[in-house]
C-alpha cells in the first residue's frame, strides 16, 4: 500500500515530467506504475489516502507462524549449554536423535538472524566478497599486457623451472618471456623493465594484468611498475577465468607435439625450447581469436590487408562457382577491440574467430 506522502511525491515527479513534455505513459513506466493508478490518485479524494473502512481490512496471520512462547522456546534451545556452540545444521539432527522437534533448520537460522546472533565465529577469516577486476579493452598493441608464471618439468621430482610470460592482449603476441629456477618479484620486475625498454613503452601507456601470486604482488615488482608508469590490475583469488588469455596460451604451448617427452636436463635446455616455441607462436601459429593471422602480423598492423585479401579470394571463388554456396561466403572480419573481463557478457568476438585453427 502506497502511503499518502509517497503518492504526493510520485504525483509531483510525474507532473513535472509531463510539464517538460513527457507522455504520461512513459513517465509512469519509468517508475513502475500504471497510468490507471496515477489517474486514480489525481482525483480529488485519492491523495487523502486509503478510503476503505478500517473494519473491512484483513490482516492475515500465517497459520504456521510461531507463537511468542514457541519462539522463546526455540531461542532457549539454541542458547542452551548443550547447543550454544553449534549451528542449526548440527542441532536439528541431534534433537531428532533424542525424539525432539522444536523448529525447522531454516526457522532456527531466521530467528538467529533476527536476534543478531548469526555471525562468523570460527577461527579462520570470514569469507569476503570479491568484486570483478576492472574491465580492460585494447584497441591496439602495447596497451594491455597479460602475464603469468607456469611450471616446466625438471629431472628432479618436486622441483620445477618457471616460465615467466608476457602476452599482448590485442595481438596475442608473446612480447617477453624468460625461464628461471625460482619465483621472484625482482626477476619479474627486471623482465618487465626489459620489455618496456624494447617496445618503447611510455609512462601511462601500459596496463599489466596478472593474478595474485607472490611475484605479482611483491614490493620489487610494485616499485618497478610505479617507476615505469605502468598501471596494474589483478584477478580474483583462485579465479583463473579472470586471466584467460595467458592461460589459453600456456595450454597451446604445452599441448603441442613438440613438447619434450622427458623433463628438461637444465635451465639452458628449457630456455632453448621456449625460444623455438615463442618463435612458432608469434610467427607461424594462425591464432583463431584474431582471424587466423599470426600474432606478429597483427602486432605489426598487417592483419587488415590479409583479411581483406582473403575476403576477395572467397568472393571471387563464389562468383566463379555460385552453386557451391547456399549462404554467404565466410566473413573475414577484423577484430577492432579486445576485451578483458568486460562489464557485460554480451560482448562477443566474431563467429569465425571461434573456429579452431
Amino acid at each position: 500500500m502506497t502511503s499518502v506522502q509517497q503518492r504526493q511525491k510520485l504525483l509531483g515527479l510525474i507532473g513535472k515530467a509531463c510539464a517538460d513534455g513527457a507522455r504520461l505513459k512513459r513517465a509512469c513506466r519509468q517508475i513502475g506504475l500504471s497510468c490507471r493508478s496515477v489517474q486514480r490518485w489525481q482525483r480529488m479524494s485519492a491523495p487523502e489516502g486509503d478510503q476503505r473502512e478500517s473494519g473491512k481490512r484483513r490482516y492475515v496471520c500465517p497459520p504456521n507462524k510461531l507463537r511468542e512462547d514457541e519462539r522463546q522456546a526455540v531461542m532457549a534451545t539454541l542458547n542452551s549449554e548443550a547447543f550454544k556452540d553449534l549451528p542449526p545444521s548440527q542441532i536439528v539432527p541431534r534433537l531428532a536423535d533424542t525424539g525432539v522437534y522444536v523448529a525447522s533448520e531454516s526457522t532456527m537460522y531466521r530467528l538467529l538472524r533476527q536476534e543478531g546472533q548469526l555471525a562468523h565465529r570460527r577461527s579462520e577469516r570470514a569469507a569476503q566478497k570479491r568484486s570483478r577486476p576492472r574491465a580492460l579493452a585494447a584497441t591496439g598493441p602495447d596497451q594491455v599486457f597479460c602475464w603469468d608464471i607456469t611450471y616446466l618439468p625438471t629431472q628432479v621430482r618436486g622441483q620445477h623451472f618457471y616460465l615467466y610470460l608476457f602476452e599482448d592482449l590485442f595481438s596475442r603476441k608473446i612480447v617477453g618471456w624468460q625461464v628461471f629456477d625460482h619465483e621472484s618479484a625482482a626477476l619479474a620486475g627486471q623482465l618487465l623493465s626489459d620489455i618496456c625498454l624494447r617496445h618503447g613503452i611510455a609512462p601511462g601507456q601500459l596496463t599489466v594484468h596478472s593474478d595474485n601470486g607472490a611475484p605479482m604482488k611483491g614490493e620489487t615488482m610494485q616499485a618497478t611498475m610505479q617507476r615505469l608508469g605502468v598501471a596494474h590490475t589483478r584477478s580474483r583469488p583462485s579465479v583463473s577465468n579472470d586471466n584467460p588469455y595467458v592461460e589459453s596460451a600456456f595450454r597451446t604451448l604445452k599441448y603441442r607435439p613438440q613438447l619434450p617427452v622427458k623433463p628438461f636436463e637444465n635451465l639452458l635446455a628449457a630456455r632453448r625450447w621456449v625460444t623455438d616455441l615463442a618463435h612458432w607462436y608469434n610467427h607461424e601459429h594462425r591464432h583463431s581469436a584474431i582471424g587466423f593471422v599470426t600474432p606478429a602480423q597483427r602486432h605489426a598492423g598487417l592483419d587488415g590487408n590479409l583479411l581483406e585479401q582473403r575476403a576477395l579470394v572467397y568472393e571471387r571463388a563464389r562468383q566463379e562457382n555460385p552453386q557451391r554456396w547456399s549462404k554467404l561466403a565466410r566473413q573475414w572480419v577484423h577484430v577492432d577491440v579486445v576485451h578483458l573481463n568486460p562489464d557485460t557478457q554480451h560482448i562477443k568476438e566474431p563467429q569465425h574467430t571461434q573456429k579452431t585453427a
